[in-house]
């Protein structure tokens, strides 16, 4: 069982999987900070000074002044804001993995189409059937 995992943990792909999420992980904090930092006060210019992050719907009927101050308060909250930051933040993460793809895709492309032109330009060698014959008649001399 032991060397079994050995095996599978030494695949590439799981490797690759790990290298994914870590990086994934660290990429998150990266649109998180576009999205809080760059995006939003752009958005919120545009729509007069609004802050997506901070809108919310107050449950309890207590009527806090912040979403903060609601929280604090454990008064529970609709914070509809907070859920379109994250729709922001997903289609941001969407595009850029979808930008990423497409360039992977291109330079595997790239690199398929240059392995394809290096193969038909090399000279081919004989065939399986032409090496067996020369085999059987060097077998045929020897006798």
């Amino acid at each position: 069982m032991l060397n079994e995992f050995k095996a599978f943990i030494a695949k590439g792909n799981v490797v690759d999987l790990a290298v994914g999420i870590i990086i994934g992980a660290a990429f998150t904090a990266i649109v998180n900070s576009l999205v809080a930092d760059l995006i939003n006060p752009i958005i919120g210019l545009i729509t007069g000074g609004i802050d997506f992050s901070n809108l919310f719907i107050d449950l309890s009927g207590t009527g806090p002044a912040s979403l903060k101050a609601a929280k604090d308060a454990g008064a529970p909250v609709f914070a509809y804001g907070s859920f379109i930051t994250a729709v922001i933040n997903f289609l941001i993460i969407a595009w850029v993995v979808f930008l990423l793809v497409k360039a992977v895709n291109k330079l595997k492309d790239a690199t398929a189409k240059k392995e394809a032109a290096a193969a038909a330009a090399a000279p081919a060698g004989p065939s399986e059937i032409e090496l067996l014959a020369e085999i059987r008649d060097a077998l045929v001399k020897k006798k």
